[in-house]
């Protein structure tokens, strides 16, 4: 039980953090928005993004496939 209410209570968190990001970005005046995001089916990445932060979460989202596939194989073994 107290795990589903941390876990709900991040969940809280993360949207008030959202929230607040917006509203501290549109009270700055500031127009140039970049953003992107990793979605992980199995092992395969997919990247979507503009601006540094993509390259970053890409070379993210290859090592975690590695991690993965690496995990498989050594639980396979032992």
């Amino acid at each position: 039980m107290l795990l589903i209410g941390l876990g709900m209570g991040m969940i809280v968190l993360g949207f008030l953090l959202v929230f607040i990001g917006i509203l501290l970005g549109a009270s700055s005046g500031e127009s140039d928005v970049e953003g992107g995001g990793v979605i992980m089916i199995g092992p395969v990445p997919i990247v979507f993004g503009t601006g540094r932060g993509a390259t970053l979460a890409m070379v993210l989202a290859v090592l975690l496939m590695v991690l993965w596939i690496a995990g498989i194989l050594l639980a396979r073994r032992g």
